[in-house]
């Protein structure tokens, strides 16, 4: 069994949410060079260069962690393997997948070495959904909150829901490090931590422009410096 997580320091991770591998790989090298920690091959990424893709960001940047945003439902001990096997740091497995295929999950992650986050996304209950993956074996929460939901949410005339809602609830939840993901403004990612959520996760709309599925327009490289920067002034986060 790995060792649980006792304290950790911020780490900042950036979501290649990027169908286009060129782009991909110089986004990550930008981000890299602004201080970024963790590089995620989106579910974007993942869908349109598979394996290959994440085998190719190993390749490129051969010391920096690498999350597989597989959103895994189905199939988890096969899915995690040929990510570990194309050179992923870590996995991540939906809540709302069967108790079961988190378990295969979690399993594989033990054999081949590989971390295993779960993803909370969907549940009626998000706290009770985080605690559930915890119980199962997962050694990270990804608090989440999703495209769709969201901007459906907002179009009906509603106030659109965000991570930050329920954000020290899951953490007070469970004895694992949380992230959290969906929408957050510049501000709400750089707090994260005061939250006690140590991985602070940058996608769209901070970095990646969420509908055309590439790197946002304007000065990204400084903002993301200016983030991490931030971020990593921060000291430890103990993990219950």
């Amino acid at each position: 069994m790995k060792e649980a997580v006792s304290k950790m320091k911020p780490i900042v991770q950036i979501s290649l949410d990027i169908t286009d591998l060129n782009e991909a790989l110089e986004t990550a090298a930008m981000a890299l060079r602004a201080g970024v920690d963790w590089l995620e091959a989106g579910t974007p990424f993942i869908l349109a260069q598979g394996a290959p893709g994440v085998r190719k960001l190993r390749e490129t940047f051969p010391e920096t962690p690498i999350v597989a945003d597989l959103k895994i439902m189905d199939g988890g001990y096969l899915e995690t393997k040929l990510m570990a096997e194309a050179g992923a740091d870590f996995v991540v497995v939906m809540a709302r997948a069967h108790p079961e295929t988190i378990k295969c999950v979690v399993q594989a992650g033990e054999d081949y070495n590989i971390g295993i986050m779960g993803d909370n996304l969907g549940c009626d209950n998000m706290v009770d959904g985080a605690k559930q993956l915890e119980e199962l074996g997962c050694d990270y929460i990804v608090h989440h909150i999703g495209y769709d939901e969201r901007r459906g949410i907002a179009a009906s005339g509603h106030r659109m829901p965000s991570p930050m809602d329920q954000l020290r609830e899951v953490v007070d939840a469970v004895k694992i490090p949380v992230q959290a993901v969906g929408g957050l403004s510049l501000d709400q990612a750089i707090s994260c931590p005061e939250y006690g959520a140590p991985l602070v996760v940058l996608g769209a709309p901070l970095t990646i422009d969420a509908d055309a599925f590439k790197t946002a327009d304007g000065n990204v490289e400084n903002s993301l410096r200016m983030i991490c920067e931030r971020v990593h002034q921060y000291d430890e986060i103990a993990i219950k």
